[in-house]
Parts: C-alpha cells; sequence; structure tokens
C-alpha cells in the first residue's frame, strides 16, 4: 500500500474545498438573485463538513454542494456492503444536487469521494476513490446531452480510452430506478472502487477525478445558460414536479450515498438536501401520446449513446 496516503488524504480534502468554492460561486453568479448559506457541523463519532445550499433563487430553486471528511468504526451492515473486513474508515467528498425552477433547465447531480481504510495500528490497509456526474433533464434537448456527454467523455480520454464508455455503462445501470423499470435521468459516469493497481497509480486516479471534478461547471453551466430564459407552461411545472418525485424515490430506495449516510449516523439535513421543495405524486400518470413528455418517459426506457 503506498506510504504517501496520509498526504493524498489531505491533498483531496483541500481539494474538494476549493471545488466547492469555485462551484458555488459561479452558480451565485448564474443566479443572480440570491447566495449560498453555509452550515459547520460536526459529526457525533468522528469529522464533520460544510454544508452549503442554495434556495428560492432567480435560476435554482433548492440546491446544496456539500463537502464533508468523517471518520471512525464502520458499522457491521456497512462492512458487508463494503465487503471488507476492517472497521476503522476515513472518507471525505464533495457531493451536490442542484434542482432548478424552470423545467426547462436539467436537475443535475456529482459527487467526488476519497475513501481509506486502516488496519488496528492506523497503517492504510485499503484505498479508492469515486464519483459521477450526471444530468437528470424533464424535457429533452438532445444538443444539451450530447454537450454534457461529450464534456465527461473528453476528460475521460485522457486518461484511458475505455473509461468513457466503462463508466457512462456504470452510470446508467445505477441511475436504474429498479421498482420503475426506467432511468432516473439521461447518464453521464458512475465510478467506485478505483483503487491503485499496476495500471493506475494512486496520483493518477487522483488526477482523473480532480479534472472531471474540474469539468463539471463546463458540463453543467452552458445547459442553463441556454435553458434558462425559456418560457413554460404551469403544466410544464407541474410535469417536472412529478418527474422530481422520480429522483426522490430513487435517492430513498437505492443511493448507496444517502444510505451510508443515514447508516453512519451522518448529518440528515446534509443527507436529505438532495431533495426538491416541490414534488408530486400523481395516481397512474401517464403522459399525452407523442407529447414532449411521453418522449422523455420513452427515452429514460432504455440507456442512449449521446457521443
Amino acid at each position: 500500500m503506498p506510504h504517501n496516503s496520509l498526504t493524498m488524504k489531505n491533498r483531496f480534502i483541500t481539494y474538494i474545498k476549493s471545488l466547492q468554492n469555485n462551484i458555488t460561486q459561479s452558480l451565485e453568479k448564474e443566479d443572480g438573485a440570491t447566495t449560498f448559506r453555509e452550515d459547520s457541523w460536526k459529526r457525533p463519532g468522528g469529522g464533520g463538513g460544510k454544508t452549503r445550499v442554495i434556495e428560492n433563487g432567480g435560476v435554482f430553486e433548492k440546491g446544496g454542494v456539500n463537502v464533508s471528511e468523517v471518520f471512525g468504526t464502520l458499522p457491521e451492515s456497512m462492512q458487508q456492503q463494503l465487503g471488507v473486513k476492517h472497521r476503522d474508515f476515513f472518507a471525505c467528498g464533495i457531493s451536490l444536487v442542484i434542482h432548478p425552477k424552470s423545467p426547462m433547465v436539467p436537475t443535475v447531480h456529482a459527487n467526488f469521494r476519497y475513501f481509506e481504510l486502516y488496519d488496528k495500528n492506523k497503517a492504510v490497509v485499503d484505498q479508492w476513490f469515486g464519483g459521477g456526474l450526471d444530468l437528470t433533464p424533464y424535457y429533452v434537448f438532445d444538443e444539451d446531452a450530447i454537450h454534457f456527454h461529450q464534456v465527461c467523455k473528453t476528460v475521460c480520454d485522457t486518461h484511458h480510452p475505455d473509461f468513457y464508455t466503462k463508466y457512462k455503462k456504470q452510470c446508467d445501470e445505477y441511475f436504474w430506478n429498479h421498482h420503475r423499470e426506467e432511468a432516473r435521468g439521461i447518464g453521464g459516469l458512475f465510478f467506485d472502487y478505483c483503487r491503485p493497481n499496476e495500471n493506475m497509480t494512486a496520483d493518477a486516479w487522483y488526477s482523473f477525478i480532480t479534472q472531471m471534478g474540474d469539468a463539471f461547471l463546463e458540463a453543467y453551466l452552458p445547459v442553463v445558460q441556454k435553458r434558462k430564459s425559456l418560457t413554460y407552461s404551469k403544466e410544464q411545472r407541474q410535469w417536472q414536479e412529478i418527474r422530481r418525485g422520480r429522483y426522490v424515490e430513487f435517492n430513498l430506495v437505492h443511493d448507496k450515498g444517502t444510505l451510508f449516510g443515514l447508516k453512519t449516523n451522518g448529518r440528515i439535513e446534509s443527507i436529505l438536501m438532495s431533495l426538491p421543495p416541490h414534488v408530486q405524486w400523481v395516481y397512474d400518470m401517464h403522459p399525452e401520446e407523442g407529447s414532449e413528455e411521453e418522449k422523455l418517459v420513452t427515452l429514460l426506457q432504455q440507456p442512449k449513446t449521446w457521443v
């Protein structure tokens, strides 16, 4: 195991704090009407973080950009889920979800994280990176999906020719609402357990993850800028709220990050900041045949190759 894992931990903490600043400043500028409020919190059992939340803005109805660094002992259930025999852990990461007001602007999610496990002598016995970013539109604009995926692919291609195909597929499989038999959105990238090996050192993984984090704004902001001024009807807004219901279902039923937070005594407000403020569940709802709404539902039944 690399002896420089302490520096890796500190490097990654420094990186996610600076990324949080870049992202929140850029989103505030884009919104123009409000700013993020910040809460610092401590976790019982070890660690803490900074949660930044934006609400009722000009463009963004609700969003959160969180950083956390937590440590302690894994509960047995999490040990089994991770398939590891050591219990002392450290985890840090940045996690964000942005829910725009307009149904023409997609919801976005991103997460970049680092994990270490220790033996009884506090030596690092395992380490890995994980993360990804994905887009959840309410109305489909092909060029937005292509742009988002192209930014993801460009970063992937500089590190490995197979990364984009592999991590896109993992994203399509992960963000799948099994009980609905449909995708949460139009995907992006999802990667986990990125451990140092003979092909990729810890430094190489760090470089990949941080370049991906740096590319987040480039992937998302142009889409916001293009769509935020489009007009929309009350019915389109209602459709957005119905689709947000599916987002909530995924986060509460399937999402590993949410479950990890809940099972390791995480801060509830920070874990559930990903949930949108206005959501609807309409009984047995089916969009009109041939409508833009139906186009979305059809698209989500089968992952699509965008680039």
